[in-house]
């Protein structure tokens, strides 16, 4: 069985830890939870005939200690990088965090999951926000209903194949 390591980035609250708790438990719970440093969940999937346990690692968010926060994508084979549509800021944060692992690890299979969905009419992250994100890798999710949860892990499983 292959093995790989993702890892989840982005600002605080913007659901990383409720798309993994989707994805892995398919479960939701409307309670936010800090994470503190990082989790570590896995899953076993398989795509395009491979079998993969995915190793993936919840790191919390936040501006301060991002150094030590990056540190943990060491040895990633991809990553997630999680924008709240309700909160445009969260765009640019994560702007600046892919330019921040980019420069640090180089080119690694990654998704952008503009996340909670189920709130659009709230969102302040529009489609000209948008422009710019690679649309194949770009997935407006919902860690409540589920929507494009399994789908994104899936895309970026297949990537990093």
């Amino acid at each position: 069985m292959i093995q790989k390591k993702i890892c989840t980035v982005g600002a605080y609250g913007a659901g990383k830890t409720s798309l993994v708790r989707r994805f892995v438990e398919s479960m939701f719970d409307e309670r936010y939870h800090t994470t503190v440093g990082v989790k570590i969940d896995k899953k076993v999937v398989k795509v395009s005939a491979s079998t993969i346990m995915l190793m993936i690692w919840d790191i919390a968010g936040g501006d301060e200690t991002e150094h030590t926060r990056l540190s943990h994508l060491r040895g990633a084979n991809g990553y997630i990088i999680v924008v709240d549509g309700c909160r445009k800021w969260t765009l640019e944060r994560a702007r600046l965090l892919r330019e921040k692992i980019r420069e640090q690890f180089g080119e690694l299979p990654h998704v952008l999951a503009v996340n909670k969905a189920d709130l659009r009419d709230m969102w302040e992250v529009d489609d000209l926000g948008l422009v710019g994100c690679d649309a194949e890798s770009t997935f407006l999710t919902s860690a409540k209903t589920g929507d494009s949860v399994e789908g994104m892990f899936e895309n970026l499983a297949i990537k990093m194949l």
